[in-house]
Order: C-alpha cells, then structure tokens, then sequence
C-alpha cells in the first residue's frame, strides 16, 4: 500500500510542503492546536459515529476550519486506524475542494477499502484532475478491489472530459465483464461517453441494453441525441417518455430544446413549451433560459422576448442569452440600452457577458460601443479572462484596429493557440498578409503547438501573398505537427497550391490523401473552376466518378459554373442528364447552374426548357438566372415576361433582377422603360438601387447617347464613382463623339487608377474618329512615357 506512485499528484501537494517531513497526524494536531470548537472531554468516549455527525456538520456549515480541528481529535483519541473515520475525513476535504490534504491523508491511510478508493477517485475527477483520478483507479485495479458504479461514474466522465476515446473503450468493456453496464449510473455515464464523442450508435445499444431505465437515462439519450444533431430523435425520444407516462424534469426539457433548436423547427419547440407550461416548469430558469435560446435560434424572436419579460426569477444566464440572441437583430443603441437595463438590475455580469457583446460590437463595427464594454469589463476584472480577451481581439480585428488587437494579445496569452489563431484571423481579415506570417512565424519559434485552425488560415495568408516558398514550409510543419491527413488542413493546403498555380503540387496532395471523401473532390473542383482551371475541373468529375464516389449537389454546381465559363456546349448536354438522374435538379443552385450554362453556351431554348421544368421555378435566384440569360441575348420582351410571372408568384424582386432587365434595356435601346425600372426599385419595391443598378442605368444612358444625363447620374449618386461606370461614360462618348464629356470621363477614371490603360485607349478613340491627330499623339506620348501600354487581344475556338 506505501508503495502508490505520487509523483504525478506533486502539483497538488504545495500547500503543505513546510510540513513534508513530519507524518501527517503530527501535522494536523499541530494545524488543530489553534482552539477546539469543544473542549476535550467532550471527545472524550466518542465512537467514529460521533465524528462522522461532527464532520457532516462542518460540511453543512461550511468550516474547514470545524473540520480540520475534529480531524486533530481523530489522530489524538488513536482512531488513525478506522477505516471509517478515515473515509470521513477524505469526504470532507473532498467537499472543501482541499485535495492536497486528501491526498496526504489517503496516503498514510494503512488500510483502504473500497470507499476509500471511489472517494479518492471522484474527489480527484470532480475538481478536474482528471489524468489524476485515471491513474488511481488504475492503481484501485492493480490492488485486486473491483470497481464500483462510482468509481465507474467518475473515470467515464474523466475520459469524456479529456476526449480519451481508447481509454473510456477499455473501462467501458471492464464494466461489462463485470456485469456493470447495466447499472443505470454506469449505463449513463457510458452513453453520455459515446454521445460526445459523436457515435451515438454505440449510445444507442448502452441504453437499450438497460434492465431499468430512469429519466437520469433518459435525459442521457435526449442530451446524447442533441449533442450529436439528431434533433428529430431527441423530439421522438421525449414523445416516447410522453406515451410511456414518464414525469419529465427539468433536464429533459432542457435537452430536447437543444434538440428543437438544431432541428429548426419552431413548431415543434411551442409543442415542448405547451409540455413545459403543463408540467409547471415555467418557473425554472434553466428551463426558460433554454426555451429562450431555442426561440431566438429559430427567428421567433417576439416569442422568446415574451418568454424573458414574464420570467420571475432571471440570472445572469437569462441576460446572456437575450444579448447573444435578441442582439442579433438590433443596432447599437438598442445594444448598449440593454446592457443598461440589465446593470440596473443589480446582477453582475461574468466572462460570457463581455465575450458575447465584443463579439456583436465586432458584427456590427462599432469600435466606440466596444471601448466601453471594455471598460466595464477592465472595472469589474474581467480583461485577463481568457474568452474575454480572445473575443477583445477579434472585436479589433473586425473593426480595423489591428494595433489594439496586438496589445490585448501582447498582455500576455501567449500560452494558448486560440488567441494566436485569433491574431492571425484579423491579419488575413485586413489584408496583411505578412504580418499574418509572421506571426505564425513567431509562434512557431516559440513552441505553442497549432491547431487546424493554425493552419486553415496561415495557408489562406500564402495563397493571397502569393507566396510559394513559405507555403512549402507550412507544408513542412503541417506533416510535423501530424496534420497532413486532417480533412480540413489538407483542403487548404490543396487550395492554396491551386491559387498559387502549382497544379502538380495540388494533385500529387490529392492523390496521396488516404482517405478522399466528398469534402475533398468537391473543394478541388471548386477550387479549379474558381482559378479558372475549368478544363480540369470537368476532367476531375470523371475522376470522380471512375473512384465510385457519388458527386453531391456543391461539385454539380461547380462543374455546370465550369461549362459556363468556357462555353463548353458538349460536356453541358452530356452532365444535364446525370444531374437529373442524380436528382440534383431539384436543388436550386444547381437547376441555376444549368439554366447558365445552356444559355453561355447560346442554347436559349434548353435553358427555358431547364427553368420550365425545374422544381425550383418558383424561387429568386433560378428566375434571376433565367431574366440574366434573356437580357444576355437581347430578348428584353421575354426577359419581362419573366419578370412579370416572378410578381405573379409574388416573388420580391432583388437587385440582381434589375440589373439584369437595365442591361437588356440598355442593350436594346430601351431608355424609357429602363428608367421606369430604375424609379420602381425604391417607389414599388422599397428598395434601395445598389451601385450595381447605378452603373446598369449609367451604361444605359450612355450606350443610348443620354451622356449629360448619364453624368448627371454619377455626380449625384449616393456612391463614389468606381472604374468600371468610368469606362461605361468614356466608351458612350467615344460612341457619340462627345470630346468634352470624354475628357472629364477620363480625368475621374485616372484619378481612380491611375495606371490604367483603358482611359488612355478610349480617349484615343474618341479623338481620332474627330480626326484630332495631335491630341492621339499627345496621349500616345503620355502613355510611352507612363509605361502604359495596350494589351494584346485573344480569341478561341472549340473543336
């Protein structure tokens, strides 16, 4: 027995180091001489029950104090050696949270039993000493005792804690060996193991393998579902309890609302609510709090403020979920008269309170309204809080102040990877770049270990800087740190060898990735099609299909966006009647795909036929898809009578749909139509003209000869101007020979790139069709001098 390994229990043995060489009831007399709470003939005849009342009182009133001193009379009335007393005394300390003074005693202990063990365990496990309290029930099984459902109990909740999915598998055949998994404390703990690791299969079979089930069991199942987003089977699961007259508590409604929100379905969240109100459980908070967060998750928003104003009893989690839900939905001075409302109330708010509104403050920009949580947060000493800190820096990162993102992570957390990966996120989220690599440099250097994250981002740094020597490293580090064959790390790392242009590279990853699932196909054909690599992405499907890999809606949508690109006619036609097969042209963004493709390719009449048969028809983007395709070919009556079936299906328009109707308007030269289209975005729709329908209506104007008007337009909108509505005026005046509204086109076109040479060119245009030779010149010499010159043109064809 003196033989137990303590070496891993040293941390927690500090406290008492001055006494390390005297024995432990000596220490404790000497710690208990400071005045009994009874005189010593009280003690005098007393029998273990006594001190166990005593212990049990000190407990109740909350005295370490109390406990430490009848400790000392333990020792000095000679029951050093009752097992009893003993286990007593551990419970205590247990209590107290005091581990280091169990230990010792556990350690000196010349006999242990089976309680005193399971107490040791727990007590080790509670306070999260979790590698601790693993390695004593070890030590428990070494000495011959079999465990009991508490010793069970508490390593399964150690393993599920640490995510030690081997090790919980062992303890979990080690219990049925010995016929304990059908114990229902060890049968939870066991499913609550497998539900948060995610095999909710396994959870499954410990539950129906149960011989009595108890709602301890049943909140199990319920939470495991919710856990793992079988939000259906959490409902059907209460829906059983409902038939088999179970009494719910409080834990089952708080499950099965997780269930409902994951789910999304509100419906089904009032039925639980109605379940609520009957069971007269609209008196607990927990249970509001998660109905709550259930409405606010589900858009019932009003429904859920109805739920927070009638509650009697609000804590501070009951204000956390009102300012991560109901804050979604409002601006910053509903934001900050919130939090006014909620410090009037006298409650003190806790890291989660900061964290969730510097994160709304970064939503929605707000630097000034952030300052001043931060103050609040600096006031009430919540600026070292880890989550706090981390969300400071992300809410800085959002608002462009990178400088004091720096400082927070500069106060010193540099030991974790999570505010590193926050740094690193707002670097890439400004565009720079380098001081993303860096960083990663930095931490790299100073041995913090790096996540997937780490490496999801850094390689998104390497792609924007273009930088193919450090995105070799990365690689390197990335097959150090065991993350090659991770799913989203190898991802990036193809991605970002596709935008550096590295082909071979890209491939050779791809193939060498053992465990290719749809994820990965369908990133590299995004990827390509994206990079312009529209050939090999279709060479990829082929691939795909060869490996027996069923090609999802996401790779189809790409692969039509690939035909589209490079109007390729035949691989159209011969990839329509897969995805009809497949059944993915029931999926909207694919149906819209096709009807693309079809009309880039000049086939109008097969993109009709794709819209009309679409199960989709009745939705926004396939009917914008199809106006495009008909303003694309100048076919603005049918292009209208698209839109017009849209309002009968009372479709809102978006801005999309007008631009795509001004463009067609523009390109056949109807002005006046286009400019009743233009005034109905705000007048019938009450919309706002995006700068879209702006440079759609400039176009408009000046491809028709409205040149006065079409600058009149740019100067008062409510937009800077931008190159591209620049060049839409400069091409109508080189149209219509306006030499002076050329010129002024010009000039806010350079102002803007100075070095583009589309200025230069149309100008030149528009001088020599007025035969103005000297000025050709003059701009020709400004061009030679300026190094500006002319791209050469292209074109192709498909054999």
């Amino acid at each position: 027995m003196r033989s137990l390994r303590l070496v891993s229990l040293c941390p927690l043995l500090k406290r008492f180091s001055s006494f390390a060489n005297e024995p432990y009831h000596h220490q404790i007399c000497k710690f208990s001489s400071c005045g009994p709470p009874y005189s010593s003939s009280f003690w005098a005849g007393k029998d273990p029950t006594d001190f166990a009342a005593a212990l049990s009182h000190s407990e109740n009133s909350m005295s370490l104090t109390l406990g430490t001193q009848v400790h000392g009379h333990v020792m000095k009335l000679g029951f050093a050696e009752d097992i009893f007393s003993q286990n007593n005394l551990i419970k205590m300390y247990k209590k107290f949270g005091v581990l280091d003074d169990g230990f010792k005693l556990f350690d000196e202990m010349p006999y242990r039993n089976l309680v005193s063990w399971t107490l040791i365990i727990s007590g080790a496990i509670q306070l999260g000493h979790f590698e601790v309290g693993v390695e004593m029930f070890m030590e428990m099984t070494r000495t011959g005792l079999v465990p009991n459902e508490f010793a069970f109990g508490s390593v399964m909740k150690a393993c599920t804690s640490m995510g030690a999915s081997d090790f919980g598998s062992c303890v979990h055949c080690f219990a049925l060996k010995i016929g304990l998994e059908i114990n229902p404390f060890v049968g939870c703990s066991i499913l609550n193991f497998y539900a948060k690791l995610g095999d909710i299969v396994a959870g499954e079979r410990i539950f129906e393998g149960l011989n009595y089930v108890d709602i301890g069991c049943w909140n199990s199942m319920i939470g495991g579902y919710a856990q793992c987003g079988y939000g259906l089977e959490a409902v059907n699961i209460v829906s059983s309890m409902r038939w088999d007259r179970i009494t719910m508590d409080k834990f089952t409604f708080v499950n099965v609302l997780q269930g409902c929100t994951d789910l999304g379905d509100m419906d089904i969240g009032k039925q639980i609510h109605g379940l609520i109100l009957r069971s007269e459980m609209e008196f607990d908070t927990s249970v509001m709090n998660a109905l709550m967060h259930m409405y606010f998750e589900n858009g019932g928003r009003n429904s859920a403020w109805k739920v927070f104003r009638r509650m009697l009893n609000k804590d501070v989690v009951s204000w956390n979920t009102v300012f991560g839900g109901a804050c979604q939905y409002e601006d910053s001075g509903e934001v900050a008269r919130l939090y006014h409302e909620f410090i009037g109330t006298g409650m003190r708010p806790n890291y989660v309170t900061f964290s969730g509104l510097f994160r709304r403050c970064a939503q929605l920009c707000d630097l000034n309204l952030g300052l001043q949580f931060f103050c609040h947060a600096l006031c009430f000493g919540f600026f070292n809080e880890y989550t706090v800190a981390c969300s400071l820096i992300n809410m800085f990162a959002q608002c462009g102040t990178m400088e004091m993102a720096c400082l927070v992570f500069e106060s010193g957390l540099l030991t974790d990877i999570t505010p590193w990966n926050e740094l690193i996120s707002g670097h890439n989220l400004n565009y720079h770049e380098i001081e993303a690599l860096q960083i990663f440099c930095k931490l790299w250097e100073l041995g913090v270990e790096a996540n997937e994250f780490t490496f999801c981002s850094i390689l998104e740094s390497c792609s924007r800087s273009e930088d193919w020597q450090m995105c070799r490293q990365i690689h390197a580090a990335i097959i150090k740190s065991g993350f090659v064959y991770q799913g989203y790390v190898c991802n990036s790392l193809v991605e970002c060898y596709i935008k550096l242009g590295l082909l071979d590279e890209s491939f050779k990853l791809f193939c060498c990735n053992e465990k290719l699932d749809i994820a990965c196909w369908g990133m590299m054909v995004s990827a390509l099609v994206h990079q312009g690599y529209s050939c090999e992405a279709i060479r990829f499907l082929r691939f795909m299909i060869d490996a027996g890999e069923k090609p999802d809606e996401f790779v189809m949508g790409s692969i039509f966006n690939s035909c589209a690109e490079i109007a390729a006619y035949q691989q159209t036609i011969c990839v329509h009647p897969f995805v009809i097969k497949m059944g993915y042209d029931a999926n909207v963004f694919v149906a819209s795909a096709v009807i693309d493709a079809y009309a880039k390719c000049g086939d109008i009449g097969s993109a009709r036929m794709a819209f009309d048969q679409s199960y989709c028809s009745n939705d926004l983007i396939t009917y914008n898809t199809m106006i495009m395709a008909y303003a694309r070919d100048g076919l603005v009556s049918e292009a209208m009578d698209i839109f017009e079936t849209m309002k009968l299906a009372n479709l809102q328009p978006s801005q999309a749909t007008f631009v795509s109707l001004l463009s067609a308007c523009g390109h056949r030269g109807l002005v006046d139509q286009g400019r009743l289209l233009f005034e109905s975005i705000h007048l019938d729709y009450g919309l706002v003209p995006s700068p879209e329908n702006y440079g759609c209506l400039v176009d408009m104007l000046s491809r028709n000869g409205y040149l006065e008007e079409a600058k009149h337009i740019i100067e008062v909108m409510p937009f800077p101007p931008w190159p591209a509505i620049c060049r839409s005026l400069l091409s109508g005046c080189r149209i219509h020979g306006n030499r002076k509204l050329a010129e002024w086109g010009a000039k806010k076109l350079l102002e803007l790139v100075p070095k583009n040479n589309a200025a230069y060119i149309l100008l030149t245009k528009v001088y020599s069709e007025r035969n103005s030779w000297e000025d050709v010149a003059k701009v020709q010499r400004i061009m030679m001098e300026s190094r500006i010159s002319k791209d050469a043109g292209c074109s192709w064809i498909q054999t």
